[in-house]
Parts: C-alpha cells; structure tokens; sequence
C-alpha cells in the first residue's frame, strides 16, 4: 500500500470554496496585469531585448548605487545594474544595450573604470551577446511554442477525455484558418497569440469539448499569474523563463489530468450523485496524490533556488510559482469550470445509464 497523506475517506468541500478561490484568482492576475501596464510590460533580459551581459564578482560587498555611478560615468550606454544570485556571493549583473560595440571593447572599459574607481579586487566572469535581430526571433519563436503547447494541449484532452478526436481536428482546423485569416491582415504576432487563444476556447466551448476548455483555462491562468508575479518582482524574462513556463504547462497539465480522470471513472459509477459532490469526492480522493507529488517537486525546486547559483534562480523561482499555482488550478480552476459548464454529454448519458441500472 503506498504512502498516504491524507486518511480515505476524507470530506473536504472544496468547491464551496471556489468563489473565494476566483477572487483571489482575479486579485492575483489584477496585480499582475497593472504591474505590467506601470512597468511598460515585461522587463526582457538579453535573450530577447538584445545587447550585453557582463557578469561580475567582487571580494567585497559594494554599494548598488555606487556601482551604477561609477560604470554610468565610463560612458556605457542605457545601463542596467542588479545583484545576481546571492547577497553573500558579491556578484552584480550589468546590461548594455548597446550593441553596436565590440564585446572586448566594453568589456576593457567596464575592467578600467572598476579599477579606477573600485580597485582591482573583482572578476569577470563572463560576457554574452545577443542582437537585436536574434532576440525579436527568439521572441517571436517562444510565444508560438507557448501557444503551440496550449493548443495540442486541448487536442489531447478532448481525444483523451472526450473521444473526440474528430471534433478536436475540426476544431484546430477552423483555428489555422482563423489564424491565416489575421495574418492576411498582418496583425502582429502578440495580438495573433492571444486571438488564437481566444479563438480556441471559443472552439472548445461551441464544439462542447468541456474538458478541455477547463484544462486550457487552467494553464492559461498560471501562465498569467507565473508571468504578473514576475512583472511584480521586476525579474528578467529570458529563455529560461519560457522553459520555466513550459515545464509548468506540463506540470499543470498532468495533475489536472489524475483529477479529470477521478471525475470521469467517478461519473460512470452506479452512484447517483450531483456533479457537485463527484467533484469534490474526486479531488479529496487524489489529494494525497497530489500532496506528494507537489510536496517532493517543490523540495527539489526550493534546493535549485537556494542552492543552485543566480543562473538558475529565476528559473527555479519560475517553477516554485507554478508548481504551487498549478496544484491550485486544478482544483480551484479546472475542476471548478467543470462544474460551471457541467459535464460532456457522453458524461451525462453515463449517468442516465447508471441511474436507470441501479
């Protein structure tokens, strides 16, 4: 028998909850969607923007703003100044933007100013490139492999869920040519995505695929709410980000599975009972799956966070936020609109079944 966290037979109403769990839902993504307007949207590292990271370390501590002071007076154009990783490491992260220069160039005026100023007890570390051209494709190419993922993301779990493979190759169908449509037009590519995303859950609300909607309505939520957490905290969106988020579409995507798949064996069982309680009977009977499997995940990324170094804190940061909002979403989010739009009709003439059975 395998390790149990919570005791069979557990009662919890969870989807007495739900309007509460909205709310703060909405509070969360409020917050996230102002922080990004004030800001002027997302604060892009080099990946994407372009232009020069120059990693460095120091024997000792030194002051931001002395910092800022002291490599803003070398000349160095639209300079940026953030402390990388660790306070007791000493190191700090400098991005130009420019990108017209030679990287040996600025790295020998960045070396000269700090030993004028400073001494010489520091090191570069290291010194990365990426233009400007580079980082719109790279741009351009994580927000097609974020919406791609949602979108095969609902096929599956319409054909997995629902048997509806047919109906969910229509749907993809009439979403490429929706897209074809808004590129004839030359919409740009943000505002592609997201008509895409629309168009999608419109699909899936028109054609009845219920689970899937549920599902997509869940990863888009802790994609928002990974992304607004970020914009508040002020932190780079980079590559690593992008696989960040994409690890938690699949992290997401699994526990709202083992809960789907309860709803739907619970659904076809003899007992007569509102969706209401097969919901909640079936969320308290993968709870302590789900505990364990959120617990042990947030062990390993919470050892990545503190242990693992500033290239790799944002990213685990990253999968922190959305191990712990995607174990939510399944309940509060996916399971909750189930409940709103009610099951698929395949789901409801199971029941009729049964009920006429017993």
């Amino acid at each position: 028998m395998g390790l149990q966290l919570i005791k069979p037979g557990t009662s919890i109403d969870f989807m007495s909850k739900r309007k509460l769990a909205l709310f703060a839902s909405l509070v969360v993504l409020g917050l996230g969607i102002l922080s990004l307007i004030f800001r002027g949207g997302l604060h892009y590292g080099i990946d994407f923007a372009g232009g020069i990271n120059i990693q460095v370390q120091f024997e000792q501590e030194v002051d931001l703003n002395e910092l800022k002071d002291v490599l803003q007076a070398s000349g160095l154009p639209e300079l940026r100044v953030q402390r990388f990783g660790m306070q007791m490491d000493h190191e700090y992260l400098l991005r130009v933007s420019a990108t017209d220069q030679k990287a040996e160039e600025l790295r020998a005026k960045v070396k000269q100013g700090l030993e004028e100023h400073l001494g010489s007890g520091f090191t570069i570390q290291r010194l990365e490139m990426v233009g400007p051209k580079v980082g719109s494709d790279l741009k351009n190419k994580a927000l097609q492999a974020l919406f791609y993922a949602v979108l095969l993301i609902s096929i599956y779990i319409s054909g997995r869920f629902e048997h509806k493979w047919l109906t969910a190759g229509i749907m993809a169908l009439g979403l490429i040519t929706g897209l074809y449509l808004l590129e004839l037009l030359s919409v740009p590519l943000f505002f592609l995505i997201l008509a895409a995303l629309l168009i999608t859950m419109g699909l899936c609300w028109y054609l009845q695929l219920n689970y899937a909607l549920g599902a997509i309505v869940a990863l888009i939520h802790d994609v928002l709410i990974t992304v607004g957490i970020f914009s508040i905290l002020n932190k780079d969106f980079d590559l690593t980000t992008v696989a960040a988020l994409l690890t938690i579409i699949g992290y997401s995507l699994n526990d709202t599975i083992v809960v789907f798949d309860r709803i739907r064996e619970n659904l076809r069982s003899k007992k007569t009972r509102p969706l209401r309680q097969v919901i909640n009977a079936s969320v308290n009977q993968t709870l302590s799956r789900t505990l364990l499997t959120s617990g042990t995940t947030l062990l390993v990324v919470a050892a990545l966070y503190i242990l693992g170094g500033g290239v790799i804190h944002d990213f685990a940061l990253a999968l922190i936020i959305g191990v712990v909002v995607g174990t939510y979403s399944s309940i509060y989010i996916a399971s909750s609109l189930l409940l709103g739009i009610g099951p698929t009709p395949e789901a409801e003439e199971e029941l009729t079944v049964s009920r006429v059975e017993v």
